[in-house]
């Protein structure tokens, strides 16, 4: 062989070895430093990093993603098992979250041992984020209806699955809970830790009982904040009327609302029955265009409008939104659902998982019999089931949604005014967990009050992942301030 070729041979030789070389692996862990900057401008030190995971773990030819996280380091001496934050959604984003309101719980958290922002698959920083760039763009000359939104909705999907599908080559079978818990597993080993701690609300504590099924000498302490259980991505219509019930109960009580509305029940009716008869139509004005259009505000939109805001701090406003519809004053939710018309259609991400996760058939027939009997049907789903069958997600089964049993010490944190995540929730699947504890807030609903409306649930959080006992199972808040019911001029 020539001297010329031999030296060429070795070349293309060593060019292979550095491309092999390259090729990313699963497994693969990049930290670097990253400062972290809260929505108010404060900052601080920490970590950014990112893992490289299969997309499906059943597909042995799947493509890599790339998982990401910041990291706030312990202030403690002795640091236990790191805390890893699961937002809820499904599609919120853990750094995204850390951004806001609830940054001071972050840094409380770091005298337990590291604290994790996690960017599930598919948000925040993470690679691919499944965000659908569609917007619902509903015709504002068609009557509002369950049909034309579930349409309009079917039909912005079956693209946004194609452009992640067809053109992304994003395997979107691969977004489901179980690919999401194997994960947290995969973080686990990438940062070499023995155990990790999880910190989760709302979709997130569905996403960290099914790590603790999956994975479950891996889970050192959890806190699970708005449960909802492996059968819970579906609300049960009795939980949402009951919900209403106690509102009506806690608006009678107030000594200037109760004296305008003694009956809430009765009020939300008549207002519901008024615009079945006579739908109303309101002249808004697009704040983007200034131009002027009207929005036809009937019962379907009423119902929608209470059913997708309830059991949040959005809850305050409903004495007055149906005090004044009652006055013949639509103009609120004209507003509403106009903005509603014209906004994006969330994630592949949020879709793929839920409906993934489905329901059992016990569930759905027990919904489909309540809802004939409530206020709100089953709205509370919606725009689920019906929207699944553009995503083709593949059901996790009922074994994933079966009742979870470990004895990983669990803080299950609960709001009396939670419709989405209501107290029962909890109860139902601590049946598992005999090392478990219920923390009941008297007056809270969904999401930031579960955390912040009372400096003692901190309190309750921190005693908790240091393993001693609380000092309380049962916080009550102030009465809940509610909008006025008339328009100040």
């Amino acid at each position: 062989m020539s001297s010329y070729r031999y030296v060429w041979l070795l070349t293309i030789i060593a060019l292979c070895v550095a491309t092999a070389t390259a090729q990313p692996k699963a497994g693969n862990l990049k930290i670097k430093p990253y400062v972290f900057e809260n929505g108010k401008g404060e900052k601080v030190d920490a970590e950014l990093g990112t893992l490289l995971v299969p997309e499906n773990r059943s597909d042995s030819q799947s493509n890599l993603i790339e998982l990401a996280f910041v990291r706030f380091k312990s202030t403690a001496k002795n640091p236990g098992p790191p805390i890893v934050y699961l937002a809820g959604g499904p599609g919120g984003s853990g750094s995204g979250t850390a951004q806001g309101s609830r940054f001071p719980l972050f840094m409380a958290m770091r005298e337990i041992g590291d604290v994790i922002a996690f960017d599930q698959r598919g948000t925040g920083m993470s690679k691919p984020n499944l965000g659908c760039y569609e917007r619902l763009d509903l015709p504002l000359d068609v009557v509002p209806s369950r049909e034309t939104v579930v349409k309009a909705l079917r039909d912005r999907s079956a693209d946004c699955a194609w452009y992640w599908h067809t053109l992304q080559r994003v395997d979107l079978t691969g977004y489901n809970t179980n690919e999401n818990a194997d994960d947290l597993e995969d973080l686990r080993k990438a940062l070499g830790a023995k155990q990790i701690s999880l910190w989760s609300i709302s979709y997130g504590t569905h996403l960290a009982l099914a790590t603790m099924r999956r994975h479950p000498q891996s889970i050192h302490r959890a806190i699970l904040a708005g449960t909802e259980g492996p059968d819970h991505t579906y609300k049960l219509p009795s939980n949402i009327q009951k919900h209403l019930e106690d509102l009506a109960a806690v608006i009678k009580a107030d000594p200037e609302l109760g004296k305008e509305i003694p009956d809430f029940l009765g009020l939300m009716k008549s207002v519901f029955d008024r615009l079945d008869k006579e739908p109303a139509v309101v002249e808004i004005t697009d704040p983007r265009t200034k131009q002027k259009g009207k929005i036809t505000v009937n019962k379907f939109v009423m119902q929608y409008i209470t059913a997708n805001n309830i059991g949040t701090t959005v809850t305050s406003s409903f004495p007055a939104l149906f005090y004044r519809a009652s006055k013949g004053d639509y103009s609120n939710p004209a507003q509403v659902w106009f903005n509603i018309s014209r906004e994006g259609i969330s994630s592949a991400m949020s879709y793929m998982m839920d409906c993934a996760s489905g329901w059992t058939a016990a569930r759905r027939e027990r919904i489909k019999l309540e809802a004939k009997d409530t206020l709100l049907e089953d709205l509370s789903n919606f725009p689920f089931p019906d929207i699944c069958e553009e995503w083709k997600a593949p059901d996790l089964g009922d074994t994933f949604r079966s009742l979870v049993r470990s004895d990983v010490p669990v803080l299950f944190i609960s709001g009396t005014l939670d419709a989405r995540t209501p107290i029962s929730n909890a109860e139902e699947y601590r049946a598992g967990f005999p090392n478990s504890t219920h923390l009941i807030i008297e007056g809270a609903v969904h999401s930031d009050p579960l955390f912040l409306s009372s400096p003692k649930i901190k309190d309750v959080m921190l005693e908790f992942m240091k393993g001693v006992p609380v000092s309380t199972t049962r916080i009550t808040l102030p009465p809940m301030k509610f909008s006025p019911l008339k328009q100040t001029p």
